[in-house]
């Protein structure tokens, strides 16, 4: 009974083998492409209707030939076969077919080895393209150029008789004269009617020109300044201010922010004039920016009042939420209390938002630090690694934390600091995967502390690297993953370390995590 089952199921093989086998030939059949199919030893073993069609052979006329044959470069044949053998890729290699009546038809050609199921080299399949329209083409294209060349050549010859009248013509000195004349004032008309004030400096430190918008922006008139050193028109209050700015030997500023007075705020620019290779001065530029930077005064001060007016109704929730969560007015089912402990996490989110809003919003109104004093680094730290035990636990992540022996003490303000600490090691907590490593290091240079938090999380692409800063920034990576977050964390962090006369830098790479370091200056020293 077994043996008539097997010899059953070895007939519905074979016969499965041979559906496959018509299958494949047909599909080889219909493509459009020239197919050929060669044993390992180069010999042709199938050819398509297409191959028929192209080289002019029969199948019983070719089968049996060796591969090389057909072709007119051998030896280039023999090297794709070697590149094939060594596993390199052999893909649109220009060769020439001959065909059956002697003709030459230009070819791309494509190897893929063909194997059996011990992955044994049992053969090749060939692919050929027709290229012979492509061929013509660029035969005529050529002709074309030549022809095209050739006419070039005597319309430069042409030219260069027509640059020689011009040169004679250009001779005439007081023509010449006229059209630099001619120039200059329309150099002068573009400047004195320039949206921006422009102020140039030359090489003696004496202002050269200063158009109408500079003359109303800083309420002088050319006369009172021209032609003047910059140490006599330091005497008029604004260009005090700006060249307080640009210093005594004025060095290149791009879009310096300088408030003159409660109604006028510019962005200077300093940039060198330079004609073939020699410094003619400085050309400074002056943008008024004072109603943009009072529409950002207004946009911050609504966020401000709106984050205020928010966080109130949103206490009032958390308050009620947590005496229901208590059973202050009464148990809750299982499902009932589900649904609130969302609730209360929602909620928690929003209050969090509304905080890094109004943080934001004080950053930018410039009263963000309140009470500066001597703080120890390596104590926040531990207590913020202690507020992260379950969520460390609950993802496997492994902590390792290296601190000095010393009390690392820095002047400043304490809650700022840790928020800062805080926005760090949340991200690396949040960002790294189930099973990770995070490594919070504290170091004690000459005359600071370093902080450096790595993680093997997601990372961050490298074209997003310039923005990571920026406000409401999220990386792409994170907002694919749907994790949480108001993209102001890393914002807030670099303002609070800037602000404490620090630096805040980073190093990561998609997929590979990222590092985040900070340094602030020391303060007072004290051993454990």
């Amino acid at each position: 009974m077994n043996k008539e089952k097997t010899q059953q199921e070895l007939k519905e093989a074979r016969r499965d083998l041979e559906d496959l086998k018509n299958y494949i030939t047909q599909i080889t059949s219909f493509l459009p492409v020239a197919i050929c199919t060669t044993s390992a030893a180069g010999k042709i073993m199938e050819i398509n209707d297409a191959f028929k069609k192209l080289s002019g052979y029969k199948e019983l006329e070719i089968v049996g030939n060796s591969v090389r044959e057909i072709f007119q470069e051998k030896e280039k044949i023999r090297g794709i076969i070697e590149k094939q053998e060594a596993k390199e890729k052999v893909e649109n290699t220009e060769v020439t077919l001959l065909t059956k009546r002697g003709g030459k038809v230009p070819i791309k050609l494509s190897y893929r080895t063909r194997k059996d199921t011990n992955e044994e080299t049992i053969g090749y399949f060939l692919s050929l393209i027709d290229i012979t329209e492509k061929v013509e083409a660029e035969k005529k294209l050529k002709e074309k150029v030549e022809t095209r060349t050739t006419e070039l050549r005597h319309k430069i010859n042409e030219l260069e008789k027509t640059r020689e009248a011009l040169m004679n013509m250009l001779e005439d000195f007081e023509e010449e004269r006229r059209k630099v004349e001619e120039e200059k004032k329309k150099t002068e008309a573009i400047i004195t009617n320039f949206a921006d004030g422009v102020l140039m400096v030359n090489n003696q430190n004496k202002i050269a020109l200063i158009n109408p918008k500079a003359e109303e922006l800083l309420g002088v008139e050319t006369k009172e300044v021209k032609n003047k050193k910059i140490k006599k028109v330091n005497e008029v209050p604004y260009f005090e201010k700006i060249f307080a700015e640009l210093g005594k030997e004025i060095k290149a500023v791009f879009r310096k922010e300088i408030t003159m007075n409660e109604d006028l705020i510019l962005e200077v620019s300093a940039v060198p004039v330079v004609k073939e290779e020699k410094q003619l001065g400085i050309l400074v530029t002056l943008h008024d920016i004072t109603r943009e930077k009072r529409i950002q005064k207004m946009k911050t001060e609504f966020v401000s009042v709106a984050a205020h007016q928010l966080r109130t109704p949103l206490s009032a929730i958390k308050w009620t939420l947590e005496m229901l969560l208590e059973g202050d007015v009464g148990s809750l089912t299982e499902e009932q209390k589900k649904f609130v402990i969302k609730t209360f996490k929602s909620n928690e989110r929003m209050i969090s938002l509304i905080n890094d809003l109004l943080n934001v919003s004080r950053i930018e109104e410039g009263r963000y630090l309140y009470e500066r004093k001597t703080i120890d680094v390596k104590k926040i730290i531990k207590n913020l690694i202690e507020n992260h035990k379950e969520d460390l636990k609950r993802k496997d992540i492994n902590l390792i934390y290296k601190k000095p022996k010393r009390k690392t003490n820095i002047i400043g303000d304490k809650e700022k600091i840790r928020l800062a600490i805080q926005n760090l090691i949340d991200n690396a907590v949040k960002y790294t995967l189930e099973g990770g490593e995070i490594i919070i290091e504290l170091e004690e240079e000459e005359k600071n502390i370093k902080f450096s938090i790595q993680d093997d999380g997601i990372g961050i692409s490298e074209k997003q690297h310039p923005r990571i800063f920026s406000k409401f920034f999220r990386s792409k990576t994170a907002v694919r993953r749907e994790t949480e977050g108001s993209g102001l964390g890393l914002f807030i962090a670099k303002n609070i370390i800037e602000a404490h006369g620090g630096e805040i830098w980073f190093d990561s790479k998609e997929g590979e995590g990222s590092t985040f370091y900070f340094k602030l200056p020391l303060g007072e020293k004290e051993d454990n």
